[in-house]
Protein backbone atom coordinates (compact mmCIF):
# COMPACT_ATOMS: atom_id res chain seq x y z
CA UNK A 1 0.00 0.00 0.00
CA UNK A 2 1.67 3.27 -0.99
CA UNK A 3 1.84 5.88 1.21
CA UNK A 4 0.03 9.06 1.19
CA UNK A 5 2.55 11.90 -0.74
CA UNK A 6 2.35 15.66 -1.24
CA UNK A 7 0.66 14.72 -5.18
CA UNK A 8 -2.48 12.80 -3.22
CA UNK A 9 -3.05 16.18 -1.04
CA UNK A 10 -2.81 18.02 -4.61
CA UNK A 11 -5.08 15.79 -6.31
CA UNK A 12 -7.68 15.85 -3.66
CA UNK A 13 -7.67 19.45 -3.58
CA UNK A 14 -7.99 20.50 -7.08
CA UNK A 15 -10.82 17.55 -7.61
CA UNK A 16 -12.73 19.58 -4.39
CA UNK A 17 -11.87 23.26 -6.72
CA UNK A 18 -12.97 21.92 -9.92
CA UNK A 19 -15.80 18.84 -9.31
CA UNK A 20 -14.49 16.31 -11.63
CA UNK A 21 -11.95 13.78 -12.23
CA UNK A 22 -10.89 14.71 -15.69
CA UNK A 23 -10.76 18.81 -14.69
CA UNK A 24 -8.48 17.85 -12.61
CA UNK A 25 -6.38 15.43 -14.19
CA UNK A 26 -6.42 19.06 -16.71
CA UNK A 27 -5.01 20.92 -14.07
CA UNK A 28 -2.50 18.51 -12.98
CA UNK A 29 -1.08 17.76 -16.68
CA UNK A 30 -2.11 14.11 -16.02
CA UNK A 31 -4.55 11.24 -17.28
CA UNK A 32 -8.07 10.56 -15.25
CA UNK A 33 -7.25 7.16 -14.83
CA UNK A 34 -3.83 8.26 -12.53
CA UNK A 35 -5.89 11.17 -10.66
CA UNK A 36 -8.42 8.09 -10.36
CA UNK A 37 -5.45 5.81 -8.83
CA UNK A 38 -4.80 8.52 -6.61
CA UNK A 39 -7.91 8.61 -5.07
CA UNK A 40 -8.32 4.78 -4.21
CA UNK A 41 -4.65 4.99 -2.85
CA UNK A 42 -5.75 7.69 -0.45
CA UNK A 43 -9.46 6.41 0.20
CA UNK A 44 -7.47 2.94 1.14
CA UNK A 45 -4.64 4.48 3.25
CA UNK A 46 -7.51 6.51 5.15
CA UNK A 47 -10.36 3.55 5.36
CA UNK A 48 -12.82 6.04 4.28
CA UNK A 49 -14.63 7.51 1.37
CA UNK A 50 -13.73 11.03 0.80
CA UNK A 51 -15.74 11.79 -2.06
CA UNK A 52 -19.39 10.56 -3.44
CA UNK A 53 -20.49 10.94 -6.51
CA UNK A 54 -23.76 13.46 -7.26
CA UNK A 55 -24.39 13.43 -10.96
CA UNK A 56 -21.46 14.26 -13.15
CA UNK A 57 -19.46 15.94 -10.26
CA UNK A 58 -17.74 14.75 -7.47
CA UNK A 59 -18.77 15.89 -4.18
CA UNK A 60 -16.60 15.83 -0.75
CA UNK A 61 -17.58 13.29 2.03
CA UNK A 62 -18.39 14.75 5.58
CA UNK A 63 -14.85 13.60 6.58
CA UNK A 64 -13.41 14.58 3.22
CA UNK A 65 -14.91 18.21 3.99
CA UNK A 66 -12.80 18.19 6.84
CA UNK A 67 -9.66 16.17 5.29
CA UNK A 68 -9.60 19.02 2.69
CA UNK A 69 -9.88 21.97 5.18
CA UNK A 70 -7.06 20.69 7.42
CA UNK A 71 -4.79 19.74 4.31
CA UNK A 72 -4.69 22.94 2.43
CA UNK A 73 -3.17 25.09 4.55
CA UNK A 74 -0.20 22.50 4.78
CA UNK A 75 0.32 22.14 1.46
CA UNK A 76 0.03 25.91 0.64
CA UNK A 77 2.38 26.83 3.31
CA UNK A 78 5.18 23.70 2.09
CA UNK A 79 4.64 25.04 -1.68
CA UNK A 80 5.16 28.51 -0.03
CA UNK A 81 8.19 27.51 1.90
CA UNK A 82 9.69 25.47 -1.44
CA UNK A 83 9.43 28.59 -3.96
CA UNK A 84 10.14 31.59 -1.25
CA UNK A 85 13.86 29.75 -0.50
CA UNK A 86 14.77 29.03 -4.30
CA UNK A 87 13.55 32.60 -5.02
CA UNK A 88 10.38 31.15 -7.26
CA UNK A 89 13.24 29.89 -9.30
CA UNK A 90 11.39 26.27 -9.56
CA UNK A 91 7.82 27.41 -10.27
CA UNK A 92 5.93 25.42 -12.23
CA UNK A 93 2.50 24.82 -13.69
CA UNK A 94 0.01 26.16 -15.50
CA UNK A 95 -2.24 29.64 -14.48
CA UNK A 96 -5.27 30.57 -16.24
CA UNK A 97 -5.45 34.29 -16.50
CA UNK A 98 -8.56 36.14 -17.93
CA UNK A 99 -8.65 39.78 -19.47
CA UNK A 100 -10.86 42.27 -20.59
CA UNK A 101 -10.12 43.82 -23.41
CA UNK A 102 -8.89 47.17 -22.38
CA UNK A 103 -6.95 46.05 -19.85
CA UNK A 104 -5.29 43.56 -22.19
CA UNK A 105 -4.35 46.37 -24.50
CA UNK A 106 -3.22 48.41 -21.54
CA UNK A 107 -0.95 45.97 -19.87
CA UNK A 108 -1.12 42.53 -20.27
CA UNK A 109 1.72 42.44 -23.06
CA UNK A 110 4.48 43.80 -20.63
CA UNK A 111 3.09 41.68 -17.46
CA UNK A 112 3.19 38.26 -19.66
CA UNK A 113 6.59 39.09 -20.59
CA UNK A 114 8.02 39.84 -16.90
CA UNK A 115 6.25 36.27 -15.90
CA UNK A 116 7.81 34.47 -19.00
CA UNK A 117 11.21 35.74 -17.81
CA UNK A 118 11.37 35.46 -14.07
CA UNK A 119 8.98 32.47 -13.88
CA UNK A 120 10.22 30.36 -17.19
CA UNK A 121 8.68 27.10 -15.80
CA UNK A 122 5.42 28.59 -15.49
CA UNK A 123 2.83 28.97 -18.89
CA UNK A 124 0.20 30.71 -19.18
CA UNK A 125 -2.88 30.44 -20.73
CA UNK A 126 -4.62 33.67 -21.31
CA UNK A 127 -8.29 34.49 -22.29
CA UNK A 128 -9.93 37.59 -23.29
CA UNK A 129 -13.43 37.81 -22.08
CA UNK A 130 -16.31 40.46 -20.90
CA UNK A 131 -16.19 41.31 -16.82
CA UNK A 132 -19.50 39.59 -16.31
CA UNK A 133 -18.34 35.66 -17.45
CA UNK A 134 -14.57 36.52 -16.22
CA UNK A 135 -15.99 36.27 -12.54
CA UNK A 136 -18.43 33.37 -13.08
CA UNK A 137 -15.16 31.54 -14.57
CA UNK A 138 -13.48 32.47 -11.87
CA UNK A 139 -15.70 31.67 -8.49
CA UNK A 140 -15.93 28.04 -11.27
CA UNK A 141 -12.06 27.86 -10.80
CA UNK A 142 -11.65 27.96 -14.40
CA UNK A 143 -9.55 30.87 -14.86
CA UNK A 144 -6.76 31.32 -11.76
CA UNK A 145 -6.33 35.24 -11.86
CA UNK A 146 -8.45 37.97 -13.27
CA UNK A 147 -7.59 41.80 -15.16
CA UNK A 148 -11.17 42.94 -14.98
CA UNK A 149 -13.41 46.05 -15.00
CA UNK A 150 -14.27 46.75 -10.97
CA UNK A 151 -15.31 47.62 -8.56
CA UNK A 152 -14.99 43.79 -7.69
CA UNK A 153 -17.73 43.37 -4.73
CA UNK A 154 -17.96 39.87 -4.98
CA UNK A 155 -18.23 37.41 -1.84
CA UNK A 156 -15.50 35.11 -1.84
CA UNK A 157 -13.01 37.24 -4.20
CA UNK A 158 -10.28 39.78 -3.39
CA UNK A 159 -9.11 41.97 -5.54
CA UNK A 160 -6.46 45.24 -5.79
CA UNK A 161 -6.88 48.55 -7.84
CA UNK A 162 -5.01 48.58 -11.35
CA UNK A 163 -6.18 52.11 -12.44
CA UNK A 164 -8.58 53.76 -14.50
CA UNK A 165 -9.07 54.61 -17.51
CA UNK A 166 -10.13 58.00 -19.37
CA UNK A 167 -12.86 57.47 -21.84
CA UNK A 168 -13.80 60.18 -25.05
CA UNK A 169 -16.61 60.18 -26.95
CA UNK A 170 -15.26 59.44 -31.13
CA UNK A 171 -16.72 59.24 -34.56
CA UNK A 172 -14.32 59.27 -37.82
CA UNK A 173 -13.87 62.92 -38.99
CA UNK A 174 -15.98 62.55 -42.26
CA UNK A 175 -19.25 61.39 -39.78
CA UNK A 176 -17.82 64.34 -37.54
CA UNK A 177 -17.64 66.73 -40.64
CA UNK A 178 -21.08 65.86 -41.66
CA UNK A 179 -22.93 66.86 -38.90
CA UNK A 180 -21.72 64.09 -36.20
CA UNK A 181 -24.72 64.34 -33.46
CA UNK A 182 -26.46 67.09 -35.39
CA UNK A 183 -28.11 63.96 -37.14
CA UNK A 184 -29.80 60.85 -35.79
CA UNK A 185 -26.11 58.75 -35.57
CA UNK A 186 -26.17 54.77 -34.76
CA UNK A 187 -23.99 54.44 -31.16
CA UNK A 188 -21.97 51.61 -30.76
CA UNK A 189 -20.90 49.91 -27.31
CA UNK A 190 -19.57 45.93 -26.62
CA UNK A 191 -22.91 44.37 -24.81
CA UNK A 192 -25.01 45.68 -22.11
CA UNK A 193 -24.07 43.65 -19.02
CA UNK A 194 -20.27 45.93 -19.36
CA UNK A 195 -19.32 49.42 -17.61
CA UNK A 196 -18.33 50.40 -20.55
CA UNK A 197 -22.01 50.14 -22.17
CA UNK A 198 -23.11 51.65 -18.64
CA UNK A 199 -21.18 54.65 -19.28
CA UNK A 200 -22.42 54.97 -23.22
CA UNK A 201 -26.00 55.00 -21.80
CA UNK A 202 -25.34 57.66 -18.76
CA UNK A 203 -23.37 59.70 -21.54
CA UNK A 204 -26.32 60.04 -24.19
CA UNK A 205 -29.07 60.60 -21.52
CA UNK A 206 -26.74 63.08 -19.92
CA UNK A 207 -26.41 65.01 -23.56
CA UNK A 208 -29.97 64.54 -24.69
CA UNK A 209 -29.59 62.08 -27.25
CA UNK A 210 -31.53 60.01 -28.67
CA UNK A 211 -29.47 57.84 -30.99
CA UNK A 212 -30.65 56.34 -34.06
CA UNK A 213 -29.85 52.98 -32.60
CA UNK A 214 -27.49 51.31 -30.14
CA UNK A 215 -25.81 48.65 -31.67
CA UNK A 216 -23.28 46.11 -29.90
CA UNK A 217 -20.20 44.26 -30.91
CA UNK A 218 -18.27 42.39 -28.19
CA UNK A 219 -15.00 43.08 -29.55
CA UNK A 220 -13.38 46.66 -28.46
CA UNK A 221 -11.08 46.36 -31.27
CA UNK A 222 -13.74 45.69 -34.28
CA UNK A 223 -15.61 48.24 -32.73
CA UNK A 224 -12.82 50.85 -33.35
CA UNK A 225 -12.12 49.97 -36.71
CA UNK A 226 -16.41 49.86 -37.47
CA UNK A 227 -16.38 53.59 -35.97
CA UNK A 228 -13.29 54.56 -37.83
CA UNK A 229 -14.55 53.78 -40.92
CA UNK A 230 -17.84 56.06 -40.50
CA UNK A 231 -19.98 53.63 -38.98
CA UNK A 232 -21.19 55.94 -36.14
CA UNK A 233 -20.26 57.23 -32.34
CA UNK A 234 -18.63 55.68 -29.51
CA UNK A 235 -17.27 55.94 -26.41
CA UNK A 236 -13.87 54.39 -26.22
CA UNK A 237 -11.09 54.40 -23.90
CA UNK A 238 -8.27 57.13 -24.43
CA UNK A 239 -5.58 54.58 -24.90
CA UNK A 240 -7.13 52.76 -27.37
CA UNK A 241 -8.08 55.42 -30.22
CA UNK A 242 -4.94 57.63 -29.38
CA UNK A 243 -2.95 57.26 -32.69
CA UNK A 244 -6.56 57.89 -34.49
CA UNK A 245 -7.11 61.15 -33.03
CA UNK A 246 -3.50 62.05 -33.49
CA UNK A 247 -3.78 60.90 -36.78
CA UNK A 248 -7.25 62.98 -37.72
CA UNK A 249 -8.69 60.00 -39.10
CA UNK A 250 -11.21 60.31 -35.32
CA UNK A 251 -12.13 63.29 -33.66
CA UNK A 252 -13.91 64.02 -30.22
CA UNK A 253 -17.91 64.52 -30.78
CA UNK A 254 -19.40 65.45 -27.66
CA UNK A 255 -17.70 66.40 -24.11
CA UNK A 256 -15.88 63.36 -22.46
CA UNK A 257 -17.91 61.05 -20.13
CA UNK A 258 -17.86 62.22 -16.25
CA UNK A 259 -17.24 58.60 -15.22
CA UNK A 260 -14.14 56.77 -15.66
CA UNK A 261 -13.79 52.83 -16.02
CA UNK A 262 -11.55 51.54 -12.92
CA UNK A 263 -9.67 48.26 -13.42
CA UNK A 264 -9.02 45.61 -10.46
CA UNK A 265 -7.49 42.51 -10.40
CA UNK A 266 -9.08 39.64 -8.77
CA UNK A 267 -8.13 35.71 -7.41
CA UNK A 268 -10.61 34.16 -4.85
CA UNK A 269 -10.19 34.44 -1.37
CA UNK A 270 -9.53 30.38 -1.17
CA UNK A 271 -6.54 30.73 -3.39
CA UNK A 272 -3.57 29.03 -1.84
CA UNK A 273 -1.76 28.11 -4.73
CA UNK A 274 1.91 29.98 -4.04
CA UNK A 275 2.34 30.85 -7.82
CA UNK A 276 -0.90 32.14 -8.44
CA UNK A 277 -0.18 34.22 -5.27
CA UNK A 278 2.79 35.55 -6.72
CA UNK A 279 1.18 36.58 -9.78
CA UNK A 280 -1.64 38.27 -7.80
CA UNK A 281 0.90 39.93 -5.89
CA UNK A 282 2.98 41.26 -9.23
CA UNK A 283 -0.51 42.34 -10.95
CA UNK A 284 -0.79 44.71 -8.52
CA UNK A 285 2.41 46.86 -9.27
CA UNK A 286 0.27 47.11 -12.67
CA UNK A 287 -1.37 50.06 -13.96
CA UNK A 288 -4.07 50.24 -16.92
CA UNK A 289 -4.33 53.92 -18.71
Amino acid sequence: MKRIAIYHLETLLWIARLGTFHAAAERLNTSQPAISARVREIEEQLGIAVFRKEGRRMVLTARGRRLVKECEPLLAGFEQAMLTASGFAGASGVVRIGSGEIAAASCLPGFVTAIERDLPGVALEVELDLTARMLQQLLAGRIDLALLAGPVVVPGMRSVPLGAVELVWVASRATAESGGFANPLPVWSIPDHSPLHAVTVESLASNGITPRALCTCNNVRTLIDIVSDGGGAAVLPRSMVGAELSSGNMVEVLPSPDRTIQFEAAIRTSESDPVVLELFRRAGDLRVG
